[in-house]
């Protein structure tokens, strides 16, 4: 499904009030749920989450800690659900698997570290121990309590924030704020927007660090695009954001099609797509994750031609934010040792 529009909206909206008696109970349970104390890893482990449903930027931002942790000497695993794919896990991810199998985000994951899924967050965490990590990213989890967490780091979408600030369904919110913002360490804004400049406002008076970011095009992928008539079509939780990147690389968007979140696209909705691509002489590009569950797809003609737009995580301060990172990892060896 997509976000309804009046998630979005700085205030509640009429139907949002209506809604209420529902989320009140929804953040109930999500906040009695969260107080739940979690197993203990036998490694540090890296929350990287999100206050509200929907996609923000979490898989760049994991894909980017991994990088920090990689050039300090750790070797890290990612942790993921498998939101979308059949397996319970915990398994580790190869190149013999497809989203159908383990979702979407665990397959570009995997491109940079080992990546385990499992639903079981805690064993999860102990088969990267098996394997060799020395720390674990978890990409997403920020409201699951099963496994402890020593470093957490709300993404927040800097053009939505956290909407309207109500749970849902009258809001996008994962829980209530109130029990959000204790569980996390800091914030990664990424993207302008007043939206955004609040929640980072919030987070600071709370005693929480805020850091900056933007989502970065790789340069080649950008040129490629540059000037060309495109057909843009996207299946994640903010597929607007992905049409606007495309314009701000001087692609010249004429039509664009969305999909709901993790969508599982048929052969059909290619045949469509490649079709009216064609017919109107557009060049068809859509996001990593999209291609992610193309590709693994058994189709009679595979789409050769379709183009994509990967991006990664630019940080504004990114020696202030591996000192942060670097020193909660830390801090939890040091708490283990003297156990």
């Amino acid at each position: 499904m997509r976000a309804p529009a009046f998630w979005w909206q700085a205030a509640p909206s009429p139907l949002a009030h209506l809604l209420r008696p529902a989320s009140l109970i929804y953040g109930a349970v999500a906040a009695r749920r969260m107080g739940r104390p979690g197993a203990q890893a036998g490694l540090p482990v890296v929350c990287i989450g999100n206050f509200t449903a929907g996609g923000a930027g979490k898989t760049p931002t994991a894909l980017a800690v991994a990088e920090l942790l990689e050039a300090a000497g750790e070797s890290p695993a990612f942790l993921s659900r498998g939101y979308g794919g059949r397996l319970a896990g915990p398994v580790e991810v190869t190149d013999h698997h497809t989203a159908a199998d383990v979702g979407d985000e665990p397959l570009l994951l995997a491109r940079r570290a080992p990546t385990i899924v499992s639903r079981d967050r805690p064993a999860g965490a102990q088969l990267a121990l098996e394997i060799g990590a020395t720390a674990v990213i978890m990409d997403d989890g920020l409201q699951n309590p099963s496994l402890r967490k020593d470093c957490v780091i709300a993404v927040v979408d800097g053009a939505t924030g956290i909407g309207n600030g109500l749970p849902l369904p009258s809001g996008p919110l994962r829980a209530p704020m109130a029990v959000q913002w204790p569980a996390i360490d800091a914030i990664l804004v990424i993207g302008e927007g007043e939206a955004g400049d609040a929640v980072a406002g919030e987070a600071e008076q709370m005693g929480k660090r805020a850091f900056r970011a933007r989502l970065v095009p790789y340069p080649a992928a950008a040129e490629a695009l540059r000037d060309r008539r495109v057909l843009a079509f996207a299946g994640i939780g903010r597929p607007e954001k992905f049409f606007d990147t495309l314009r701000e690389c001087g692609a010249r968007v004429e039509q664009t099609r969305i999909f709901p979140d993790h969508h599982p696209y048929s052969p059909a909705d290619l045949d469509v797509l490649r079709g009216e691509a064609a017919r109107a002489g557009l060049q068809a590009v859509t996001t990593e994750k999209d291609l992610a569950r193309i590709a693994g797809m058994d189709l009679a003609e595979p789409w050769a031609d379709l183009m994509t737009l990967p991006v990664r995580l630019g940080l504004e301060d990114e020696a202030g934010f591996r000192n942060f990172l670097l020193r909660h990892v830390e801090e939890r060896r040091l708490s283990a040792m003297s156990l």
